[in-house]
């Protein structure tokens, strides 16, 4: 029996289990954000990073990427304890519908889909950090860091990765530039022919921590 799962963060650019069909398209009345902590693969738990997860928002379009897996139980098995040990920062598995890109069907292209997503509770989801001012998230995203690379790195592969499959995140373009802002490197994102949009004059806060920069380490496959 096959199933389907819906990226829409590193999965998106980095599944990192073997899948045998992805497919570009969005899921309905939710929205991308950056509420979720992460404190063994791009942070620590006395420094968590932030990765993000969905929320709901009636008439909000979430653009990621569907894989399939199928192939026989134990594949099946495999690919599910994979995900299960990756996105462990998530409480929850949503069943959604998935709507394909160029499909300009009202009806979902797929039903059913497994997305991995976070309760919106402190008290009962001790991974789920809450919203925060931009400023305040890009200073905790720029100075986080873990055995899987920095956290600042998640989001700019994440920026690159909606990028590249044609479908941009206004909101994390803004968040990618406020980091970019504490960084000091504001203009030296992906190449493009227009700017990046989002905010770019917003001064340094004097309450933010100086900066230090920590080499990346090497990859590896599981990341959040």
């Amino acid at each position: 029996m096959v199933f389907w799962v819906f990226g829409y963060g590193s999965l998106v650019w980095n599944p990192g289990f073997e899948y045998d069909e992805k497919v570009i398209g969005f899921i309905k009345d939710y929205r991308r954000v950056f509420d979720v902590a992460c404190i063994d693969h791009r942070g620590t738990p006395e420094h968590p990073a932030r990765t993000c997860s969905l929320e709901h928002q009636e008439g909000a379009i979430c653009w990621g990427a569907a894989y399939s897996v199928g192939g026989g139980p134990e594949r099946e098995r495999l690919a599910m304890e994979y995900l299960e040990r990756r996105e462990c920062e998530y409480d929850a598995k949503t069943l959604v519908n998935f709507y394909k890109e160029g499909d300009f069907s009202d009806e979902p292209s797929l039903t059913g889909v497994i997305v991995f997503t976070s309760t919106p509770d402190k008290e009962s989801n001790k991974y789920y950090l809450g919203p925060a001012p931009v400023e305040d998230m890009a200073s905790q995203i720029a100075t986080a860091f873990g055995p899987c690379g920095n956290n600042r790195d998640y989001l700019f592969l994440l920026e690159k990765a909606m990028f590249d499959i044609g479908h941009e995140d206004d909101y994390v373009i803004e968040l990618a530039n406020e980091v970019r802002n504490v960084l000091g490197i504001v203009g030296k994102g992906i190449p493009r022919d227009k700017k990046l949009t989002g905010p770019t004059h917003i001064p340094l806060k004097s309450h933010i921590p100086t900066i230090q920069l920590h080499p990346l380490p090497e990859a590896i496959a599981m990341d959040s």
